[in-house]
């Protein structure tokens, strides 16, 4: 049965309410309230979930097939249960307080950790701010939207549950002690889910199920993009593109950052005809040579701009300021049909909607302006952190109207739930140094930790060094290289050109080495995309999400997994040609030469310059694209596969049109790949689903030292298996 039970907490009025046999939600209501909040994060009602209810010892006692939910309200605690563990909320409050004058309620409350609890997510915390490690335990964390933080009130432990508070205003979680203390500065209730694992897998699913799905990026969105600050002019951003495809370097997007709208005034929704004569030919020229053009919008106009007293006119700024107020829906609706009328229209792909927090005036790193904004009479530090969701909400929900194409938003900030609007998150003006570059590694995972799939850093640094400069050009390669195995891969900065003839043709011939590998990795990348939609996965993974059991890996905060096979370990530090690498319980392969290594240990690499330590877990199917793919758009009808004998292994290659929602009606194809271990047998399974494939060719080889290694494709495979959709079994 579906319900909610209300009980008596001290002076709070708690609602249990059970949305499904792992994840309830616990909501503090001050005196004399009398619904439960509505959300603007959380889509998803309560299930019809079997649960009972019973009184004992005069604690209230809520069971489902999962959760065991004690309230005691002797000593005003919450126990929440999975069998064996438990977390215990300690204390709670709605404190009144002011802020900036006004009467409100500030949500505060303690839970107790154990001795050994790891805690992460919360977001990004990066660059300015970042934190001193991965694991916040013993530490403090600030949820304030602003350039290098995303404020998530998500977070998830290595015990195997999460806690989604749904609450808008400005944070702290403080992990010291063994405590967790939480507070925030306004809300109208002390409102939060918890979701239990026992993987962190399924705990990031129950999130996902909660706030919504992510859909599908556009399937060049996991190519190479190049941006800088800035091309300043059409024939400048056609010329770039042109001396990719002359060179040979794959590429799919290219990115028209600020002020192409000159003299036209900031943010004016126009192009200065000077140097932008034609848009629409400057977005044909870029798609001729089969690349995609993302632009860059700002969501406050300025006052000497048309496009600012149109929307002062129509009501849809907030007061005071040039900002569009997100907050109303037809403020929304207006917003996207002036992208749509302008940009859209002339075929422009992607939204790059920078300045997200949002940035509405000086300090743009230590300061939230926005926190005293007047919106409809209320205050904005309520919702201090929820305005890049409600921008998102209106971009993708109007495209979404008004096409069949795939949303493709990249943005500066971000919140709960916002991977429900096709979003990408980048770390912000981070600067172009070593210990930039290790902290942007804990920036990822906790960003993928909070359930938000879909990140990347400005490849070296935004403020960033001279392509002439030796040391940078180091920097620079370690990071791309890095680069390659985020969920978007993307290059980024101001002060220099970043493309890659720039570097000189040493560094020049890696890094288009490196673009190559990325492509070949496409195939892997773009089903796993698949994944992350159909089953909440998470491409940029803890070490801890695939070995919960090894306490060794729950430390290590400088190696990751991309995907299920592939383990990456980060050259971090200068003039560094090895490093240790620890490899977790099973058989592992170097990728670059294919020996083969025991693990549960650590182990000394080789790290030249030309290499980044990449380990492939035994039993990976892995499936690559030609070494010659030009962009993600390309067709691909013949497949490298390497088999990585040692385990059992299996992967669901993944395939669509790659450009509309049409997968949301069946219309695609997934190949299972099998590969039994102890028969040396490879299955290629029944293809399912609606896309129509070519007749596939697959070359297949079994890795071993030597063989099947690095990014060139291998001269002689194993076998060639022919697949038409039918089911295929080969013996090696």
């Amino acid at each position: 049965m579906a319900g909610k039970i209300e009980v008596q907490l001290g002076p709070v009025k708690t609602v249990i309410t059970v949305y499904s046999s792992n994840i309830v939600r616990v909501t503090h209501l001050p005196p004399g309230a009398q619904r439960l909040p509505q959300s603007l994060v959380v889509v998803k009602e309560p299930g019809e979930v079997p649960f009972t209810v019973e009184e004992e010892g005069g604690c209230t006692v809520i069971k489902t097939d999962e959760l065991e939910v004690v309230v005691d309200p002797s000593a005003c605690t919450i126990e929440l249960g999975w069998g064996w563990d438990s977390l215990v909320e300690l204390d709670r409050s709605l404190e009144k307080v002011k802020v900036l004058g006004e009467e409100a309620l500030s949500p505060r409350q303690m839970f107790a950790l154990a001795d050994s609890e790891a805690v992460f997510g919360l977001g990004q915390h990066a660059g300015y701010s970042a934190h001193t490690g991965l694991n916040y335990r013993g530490r403090v964390v600030y949820l304030a939207q602003r350039n290098t933080d995303i404020a998530v009130p998500f977070m998830v432990s290595n015990r195997g549950y999460g806690l989604l508070w749904d609450i808008y205003s400005m944070g702290v979680l403080e992990f010291r002690n063994g405590r967790l203390k939480v507070w925030f500065e306004a809300g109208d209730a002390l409102d939060y889910y918890f979701i239990f694992g026992p993987s962190l897998d399924r705990v990031i699913a129950g999130y996902r199920w909660l706030t919504g799905a992510a859909p599908l990026l556009p399937k060049y969105a996991f190519g190479y993009w190049q941006s800088k600050e800035r091309y300043a002019s059409q024939e400048e951003i056609v010329e770039v593109a042109r001396e990719f495809r002359r060179k040979g370097i794959p590429i799919d997007i290219i990115v028209q950052d600020w002020f192409y709208w000159g003299k036209h005034g900031w943010n004016a929704f126009k192009f200065e005809e000077e140097r932008y004569p034609d848009p629409a030919k400057m977005v044909k020229d870029l798609h001729d040579l089969g690349v995609r053009v993302a632009i860059s919008i700002w969501p406050f106009f300025g006052k000497e701009t048309e496009i600012y007293r149109e929307a002062a006119e129509l009501g849809h700024l907030i007061p005071g300021t040039g900002l569009v107020n997100v907050f109303s829906e037809a403020a929304r609706k207006w917003y996207w049909e002036k992208i749509r009328d302008t940009f859209f229209r002339i075929g422009i792909d992607g939204w790059w909607l920078d300045a997200s927090e949002p940035e509405v005036g000086a300090g743009l790193v230590y300061v939230t302006m926005q926190h005293d904004l007047k919106i409809d009479n209320e205050r904005m530090y309520k919702y201090l952190n929820i305005y890049p969701l409600l921008e998102t909400k209106g971009v993708y929900e109007g495209q979404r109207r008004d096409s069949n194409k795939r949303v493709l938003i990249l943005t500066r900030s971000g919140f709960a739930g916002i991977q429900r609007y096709g979003v990408v998150n980048w770390s912000g003006d981070i600067t172009g140094d070593w210990t930039t570059l290790r902290t942007q590694v804990w920036a990822g995972l906790n960003y993928s930790l909070s359930g938000l799939p879909w990140w990347c850093t400005d490849i070296g640094g935004f403020f960033s060094g001279s392509p002439d400069s030796e040391g940078y050009r180091e920097l620079f390669l370690r990071w791309f290289q890095w680069g390659v195995f985020c969920p978007v891969f993307r290059v980024h900065g101001t002060g220099f050109p970043k493309e890659p003839w720039r570097f000189g043709p040493d560094v020049e011939r890696l890094l288009v080495e490196f673009i190559k590998l990325r492509y070949r990795l496409l195939p892997y990348i773009y089903s796993l995309a698949w994944k992350v939609h159909r089953e909440s996965y998470t491409m940029m993974r803890h070490l801890a999400m695939d070995f919960p059991g090894d306490d060794e890996a729950l430390e290590v905060d400088d190696e990751f997994m991309f995907g299920p096979y592939l383990l990456v370990a980060p050259i971090t530090t200068p003039s560094t040609s090895e490093r240790d690498v620890y490899l977790p319980d099973g058989l592992w392969y170097d990728f670059w030469t294919g020996k083969l290594y025991g693990g549960g240990r650590y182990v000394r690499v080789e790290a030249p310059l030309e290499r980044i330590p990449v380990f492939v877990r035994a039993g990976a199917v892995l499936p690559l694209a030609p070494y010659g793919l030009k962009s993600a758009s390309e067709r691909v009808d013949s497949y490298e596969l390497r088999v990585y004998p040692g385990a059992d292994g299996i992967f669901e290659l993944y395939d669509d049109d790659g450009e509309t929602y049409d997968y949301e009606k069946g219309v695609y194809a997934l190949v299972p790949i099998e590969w039994v271990d102890a028969e040396r047998r490879l299955v290629l399974g029944e293809k399912r689903g609606l896309y129509e494939l070519p007749e596939l060719a697959f070359k297949v080889i079994i890795v071993r030292e030597g063989k099947g290694t690095g990014i060139g494709e291998e001269p002689k495979p194993d076998e060639l298996i022919k697949y038409k959709g039918s089911r295929v079994e080969q013996v090696f």
